[in-house]
């Protein structure tokens, strides 16, 4: 197949070069012929020359307020900062006439969120939430298992992040109170609590513990919350970023067989080690990381769909492309289903049986 310059590239920036600019969304948009990523925002000298380096065609800034500055030349602002940093930031781009793309958790307060949509659909602006975890290898395989009946009727969904990082490494969450958007829940517990609702459908909290291990830490670094879905599911889940035994990924129990998986997508630690999302062996998993499928002495291995977090900004570029906001073509990810993902984080420590 013969790559044809596209008639059109979205025009865009990213706002922060930390973790999140610089291994998901930057390496994302530059794969994609789609984007020019015209602009990198961080006033860290380190990352300035970081980006610098990796992108040399790319213009770097300071803050989220010289992109503004910038706006009659861009088509698209990515939000890669801190979590209170989401509404404010979000709120002025769109009102500058930009698409936005905000990363997780997408505002600090479902009330910012629900401002935040109501305001890009006044505007006619797109606006879209990185809830990149759908796209995780482990998650679409799972997805495509439940498709099916090989687990019958699924009673429990067992789902977990856990690391083991004593030491608090970036100064924002190091000071960041639950208030701000720090904590656990917030950062890992987003993505699982995004990806019950996406499997078994909309959810009240039953049960929380939050708790905080961590010396001198200002927010919760281990958690578990427990949905009730309407479809009868219960959903458990565990987050923890002071844990040296880390248990499985996914354990899912129905009514024929279940299904339990170990280990984390690759995704992201491929791209922090220099590999390119070009790349053949991007989002493969090693074969010795497969599922296992089955009952307790019938036991297959089910192997892992590749990941695929370009999958997100391919359909971004979809819809802006295809006339944006008034485009009947879907988002990535709807803003709404965000929303709820914060609905229910409030709702958990309105319940937080630990007390922190």
């Amino acid at each position: 197949m013969t790559w044809t310059e596209p008639e059109r590239r979205i025009r865009t920036a990213v706002v922060g070069y930390g973790l999140s600019g610089s291994v998901f969304h930057a390496p994302l948009i530059a794969a994609d012929p789609r984007y020019s990523l015209d602009v990198i925002a961080t006033s860290d000298a380190a990352r300035q020359a970081a980006a610098t380096s990796r992108y040399p065609g790319t213009k770097t800034v300071p803050d989220g307020d010289a992109v503004l500055a910038l706006a009659g030349d861009l088509d698209l602002v990515v939000l890669g900062t801190p979590p209170a940093t989401h509404f404010p930031l979000a709120k002025a781009a769109l009102e500058a006439g930009l698409d936005v793309v905000v990363d997780k958790p997408f505002a600090v307060g479902s009330d910012e969120g629900r401002e935040l949509v109501a305001l890009a659909e006044g505007l006619r602006r797109v606006l879209t939430v990185f809830h990149n975890r759908r796209w995780d290898g482990d998650f679409l395989t799972l997805r495509n298992l439940l498709a099916g009946d090989a687990l019958g009727d699924v009673s429990r969904f067992e789902s977990s992040f856990e690391r083991w990082a004593p030491v608090i490494s970036k100064a924002w969450k190091a000071s960041a109170t639950a208030a701000d958007g720090g904590g656990v829940l917030f950062d890992l517990g987003t993505h699982l609590i995004d990806q019950a609702l996406q499997l078994f459908g909309p959810a009240i909290v039953i049960h929380a513990e939050l708790g905080v291990r961590r010396p001198d830490g200002k927010a919760d670094d281990d958690a578990f919350v427990v949905l009730r879905h309407v479809s009868g599911v219960l959903s458990h889940l565990t987050m923890n970023v002071l844990c040296a035994q880390s248990g499985p990924r996914f354990r899912v129990l129905g009514s024929t067989g279940g299904f339990t998986k170990h280990g984390l997508d690759p995704q992201e630690a491929y791209i922090g080690a220099g590999g390119s999302p070009l790349d053949a062996e991007f989002g493969v998993e090693a074969p010795e990381w497969a599922g296992s499928l089955g009952r307790d002495g019938h036991l297959d291995p089910l192997p892992t769909e590749r990941g695929a977090y370009p999958e997100f900004y391919r359909l971004l570029a979809d819809k802006i492309l295809d006339g944006g906001a008034s485009s009947g073509l879907p988002l990535p990810v709807d803003p709404a289903d965000a929303v709820q993902v914060l609905e229910i984080i409030e709702s958990a420590r309105a319940v937080d049986c630990a007390g922190s």
